[in-house]
């Protein structure tokens, strides 16, 4: 990774796009410690082991915990994506037709997803603003009143927005993986500050015959660490090679190839959307808790979109393993592959083409989706469980998610930059 970054700084394309997309992360950074006026951030210091609070300052990329510009981060924008994702699989009809007709559609389907994050963001925004300060004993908002309220949600709405077109300038002009940098960069930044927390909690007014429990505690955690990150690399870099024939054969080019199927297909991209679809519905929750709290459907559902209650924890499982099947197909779509192989004269051996190829492509997709749907949720939820068990830092409960979160990113990003560099080297061999 570190020899890649040296090579592509002598590069000057190559060294604007890392500088460009170091130029937009510090912006964001410097945004998310930006308080948005006529709230006081020092009360959601009471919500810090909130789980909802939690979930959505990994999401927002630890903008939440000041209240800033860029507190609700991209999370509207990918639960947006969702649904515009989910009315493509023959549900509304006019987003089928622009799903086929390549740019022209592409952009029409990324305008309405714009359109719909404008009005998720909206809600979204005035519902979080109004149940932290129930939460807070009402000392959040400063003036709790309609007039504020909607304010607030303006600002974050705006801010919103800027967070995502920000990821849309590094995915143009950057170095790709736009949106996820975005996580990426606010995961990172909580590093050194989580690494405070554990030794102020684990060594900080700690009796000195209890000291070898923390130093024993924090290896344990430093291995596991090291063991998860091992593991999610493998399975991330892990793929299925499946033969391929060529009918025609080409002066120069090879006879056979393969076609590489990644174990989990559907990269990060499962955890961000379960987290999102569990941060939202209990955030708007959160406007109805002072008038319908005590009420048993209100509490059902307050245990439901919550990761750290058993229910919660199912549900979010679920919600991983589903979409790590969805998203897997729709980054590789059996029935284009298929397509796409009759056309270029190629076939896989013994797999008769067209619909036959299609449905073999789809079996072995659905295999290699349970295994890594199963790899996702685990490292997901085992640190959530981990927390419940042994009464851990609730930040650890969230840890899982944002290593996968972080080394799918970087993964990816490493995979962009070798791309962009071996795309020179082909343009400069054709100049030269």
């Amino acid at each position: 990774m570190f020899k890649l970054l040296k090579d592509a700084f002598k590069v000057k394309d190559l060294r604007n796009k890392i500088l460009f997309t170091l130029f937009v992360l510090f912006a964001f950074r410097v945004g998310a410690h930006i308080t948005v006026p006529g709230v006081d951030a020092r009360a959601l210091a009471k919500l810090s082991d909130n789980p909802l609070f939690t979930m959505l300052n990994t999401v927002s990329g630890s903008a939440m915990q000041n209240f800033s510009l860029f507190a609700m981060g991209v999370s509207p924008y990918i639960t947006a994506s969702i649904v515009i994702q989910l009315l493509q699989m023959d549900i509304v009809p006019k987003f089928v037709e622009w799903s086929k007709q390549g740019e022209v559609g592409r952009r029409k389907l990324n305008q309405a997803t714009r359109y719909l994050t404008l009005v998720l963001a909206f809600i979204q925004s005035i519902a979080i603003t109004a149940g932290f300060n129930q939460f807070s004993n009402f000392g959040f908002v400063k003036t709790p009143n309609a007039t504020t309220f909607i304010t607030v949600g303006i600002i974050l709405t705006a801010g919103t927005m800027l967070v995502t077109w920000m990821g849309e300038q590094i995915t143009e002009k950057g170095i790709g993986n736009g949106v996820s940098m975005i996580i990426f960069a606010g995961i990172v930044s909580r590093l050194p500050s989580g690494v405070m927390d554990i030794y102020k909690r684990y060594f900080v007014r700690i009796e000195p015959k209890d000291m070898w429990k923390s130093v024993i505690f924090v290896l344990v955690l430093i291995l596991s660490i090291l063991l998860i990150v091992s593991i999610v690399t493998y399975v991330q870099q892990a793929e299925r090679k499946i033969p391929i024939q060529y009918t025609k054969r080409v002066a120069g080019a090879p006879q056979s190839s393969y076609l590489p199927l990644k174990v989990n297909a559907a990269g990060v991209i499962p955890v961000i959307f379960a987290s999102s679809l569990i941060a939202t519905p209990s955030a708007i929750m959160h406007l109805f808790a002072a008038s319908k709290g005590s009420e048993t459907w209100f509490k059902v559902l307050t245990e439901l979109f919550n990761y750290a209650t058993l229910p919660g924890g199912i549900l979010y499982t679920v919600l991983i393993v589903a979409f790590t099947f969805f998203y897997a197909f729709v980054q590789v779509n059996p029935e284009k592959v298929a397509e796409n192989l009759q056309k270029q004269g190629s076939y896989i051996p013994s797999i008769r083409p067209g619909k036959g190829t299609e449905d073999y492509i789809s079996s072995i997709l659905v295999r290699l989706s349970t295994v890594g749907s199963v790899f996702l949720a685990g490292v997901a939820i085992v640190p959530v469980i981990a927390t419940n068990l042994w009464n851990l830092p609730k930040s650890i409960g969230l840890g899982g998610t944002s290593l996968l979160i972080a080394i799918g990113v970087a993964l990816e990003t490493t995979k962009q930059l070798e791309g962009l560099m071996m795309k020179r080297k082909y343009v400069g061999f054709i100049v030269e």
